[in-house]
């Protein structure tokens, strides 16, 4: 079956260059490949899948929901299933959290929720310019690109990459350096040569640019620079909203409320296409139809968005389990890094979203592969792949988390000792 796809897919696929498998069925935190060999999924759909495969209470009124006739496509019409999803999510996650913001559904990537972040950014403020931040990931269609930070996906554009500019991100100058120091003086300086940007973009740990987590303490900064400055501020929630890093927006713990946020992956809670726009209500300056979709209206993931948010977040059960489980997580990769100082390995980031962060390149995917071998899905980040990043779903039960992280510790032991054999023999 692989050769099938190797012979008829484009050249740029990639995931499956490094899990060879053919996969068949999945439930829980579990993928089933065609040979029946079971592989723990610690990838997730690169955070796709907070809740896991096919969750039954998410599953069932789903095939509900089809099998009524339940309107599929609707492009921005209304529907029954827009509108439980629309009370829904301001019920349990806006007016909890004492937010106001207007919903809008661009498309079902996350880019498209980009895309129209930056346009509605330049509208509102008439200015062209936006500034992101070193390793920034943010998507792959055009206008993504010019705020992300990666040169390979970049070069991917084949143009010129405009009306942006980078800013160090927080702990990119070094330990005991505030990177905000620059850009406020650039803001403040007319000599500078930054043009007054429309917006500022940034995540609260970039998950692809290496799980580098920014403080608290610099987001409460950020935010302060730009309302000073008029300048709306951007939050990419896409990997880790949806209670990833513990609580439902990544942006809470920091106590800010930023103009403008994107979710998607986990929002749909089953894997479906799924992406939205958060606009403060001031800001939301669109004439109809100024920006639009064919797959903006997809009904299903709209079901499957509901059942999850009544599912998991009308207490606050699993940001506590996160926090439980990712302190656990924290403690496991820290004591490999200590057994095996051969890896010069560092930990990283918040809730589970968590790396082991290996100095040399080549490590963290030697380990990445020996997991596999193992049975355990598990990607690495950062600009030369030398964070493994771990991503299991928010609910796995304790006793697969606990496999899954013995086969870590295995295959950082086997590749630590490999790597101890050859510099003796060198």
């Amino acid at each position: 079956m692989n050769t099938i796809i190797d012979r008829y897919e484009s050249e740029v696929r990639g995931y499956c260059r490094d899990f060879s498998a053919t996969f068949k069925s999945a439930s829980g935190a579990w993928l089933t490949d065609t040979d029946g060999k079971a592989y723990l999924d610690f990838l997730a759909g690169a955070g796709a899948l907070n809740y896991g495969h096919n969750p039954e209470s998410l599953k069932k009124p789903l095939l509900e929901y089809i099998a009524s006739d339940g309107v599929s496509h609707t492009l921005d019409l209304y529907s029954d299933a827009k509108a439980r999803f629309l009370e829904t999510f301001h019920e349990l996650v806006l007016a909890p959290r004492g937010l106001e913001y207007k919903v809008q559904f661009p498309g079902p990537t996350g880019t498209n929720a980009v895309e129209a972040a930056l346009k509605l950014a330049r509208k509102v403020t008439g200015r062209t310019n936006v500034v992101y931040f070193t390793n920034a990931f943010h998507g792959m269609t055009v206008g993504s690109l010019a705020v992300t930070g990666n040169s390979g996906k970049r070069a991917g554009a084949a143009q010129p990459l405009v009306n942006s500019t980078p800013m160090p991100f927080d702990g990119y100058l070094g330990e005991g350096v505030d990177s905000l120091d620059y850009f406020e003086r650039a803001l403040d300086d007319g000599g500078s040569g930054l043009d007054k940007p429309a917006a500022v973009i940034t995540e609260t740990v970039q998950a692809e640019g290496g799980v580098n987590v920014a403080s608290n303490e610099w987001l409460k900064r950020l935010e302060a620079l730009c309302r000073r400055h008029d300048i709306l501020l951007i939050v990419d929630d896409i990997q880790t909203g949806c209670g990833r890093t513990g609580r439902f927006f990544s942006f809470e713990e920091a106590g800010i409320v930023p103009d403008l946020v994107m979710l998607s992956k986990s929002l749909s809670g089953y894997g479906l296409p799924f992406s939205v726009l958060l606009i403060r209500p001031r800001i939301d300056a669109w004439s109809p139809g100024e920006h639009n979709g064919t797959f903006r209206g997809n009904n299903l993931a709209f079901v499957t968005a509901t059942a999850a948010l009544e599912r998991f977040w009308r207490d606050d059960d699993l940001t506590n389990t996160v926090n439980r489980k990712g302190t656990l997580v924290e403690e496991r990769l820290a004591a490999i890094a200590k057994r095996h100082p051969s890896l010069r390995a560092s930990t990283r980031g918040r809730g589970f979203i968590r790396g082991l962060a290996c100095d040399a390149p080549g490590i963290a995917g030697d380990i990445s592969a020996a997991c596999f071998e193992r049975g355990l899905v598990m990607e690495t980040a950062g600009i030369d792949d030398q964070v493994l990043k771990f991503l299991a779903p928010l609910t796995i039960d304790d006793a697969d988390l606990e496999r899954g992280l013995a086969i870590v510790e295995e295959s950082a032991a086997e590749v630590a000792v490999r790597l101890d054999e050859n510099r003796n023999a060198a």
